[in-house]
């Protein structure tokens, strides 16, 4: 099956990539001494850590970022939509299949990849892929949620981007999903 381009394989070649990359080492050097990384292990990739707090309960949270309906609203809702970026996005539209392994459609194709992990209300994690980087190159978002009844609190961390990256997608996560996903769980259903 291919996806966005991108076959199984070549996205299971891509995340192996990622998880190396963040410094799970595949192979071991037989020569190297037991006390050496021996260059297995990368510490210089740039990570994203961002704490937002939503004033919704965890379920509306969650289903904003895993129902495809609702996160259509926070792409109409969002900087790219309002900027010059609209007009670099495809016109595919929002599609988000919500299990394991199942593949999401964001910004009109702009944004694609795999849910790896999702469990309602707590926790979704995501093998991500930006339409301006190279075929097969993806990340790994980790959304976690906590709630306290009128109030969740998103724990985000996004590695396994390439290089030079960081400043612009920390921006984008503002811009794209933390100010708009605020704006629509404001509207009432």
């Amino acid at each position: 099956m291919k996806f966005a381009g991108v076959s199984r394989r070549d996205f299971s070649a891509g995340v192996s990539a990622i998880v190396a990359g963040a410094g799970a080492a595949t192979t071991a050097r037989a020569d190297a001494p037991p006390d050496s990384a021996g260059g297995e292990i990368t510490r210089s990739h740039a990570a994203i850590h961002q704490e937002v707090v939503f004033a919704a309960e965890a379920t509306r949270v969650y289903q904003m970022l895993t129902v495809a309906a609702l996160f259509d609203r926070v792409v109409r809702l969002s900087g790219a939509m309002n900027s010059m970026m609209k007009s670099k996005l495809g016109a595919e539209p929002t599609r988000i299949d919500a299990r394991p392994g199942g593949a999401f459609v964001l910004f009109g194709g702009y944004i694609t990849g795999y849910n790896l992990e999702l469990i309602p209300e707590t926790r979704l994690v995501q093998a991500w892929h930006s339409g301006s980087w190279p075929a097969g190159a993806f990340s790994i978002a980790r959304f976690s949620l906590s709630g306290n009844g009128a109030h969740t609190t998103i724990v985000f961390d996004h590695t396994g981007f390439p290089d030079g990256e960081a400043e612009h997608l920390a921006k984008g996560w503002h811009l794209n999903y933390w100010e708009p996903i605020a704006k629509a769980l404001a509207e009432r259903p």
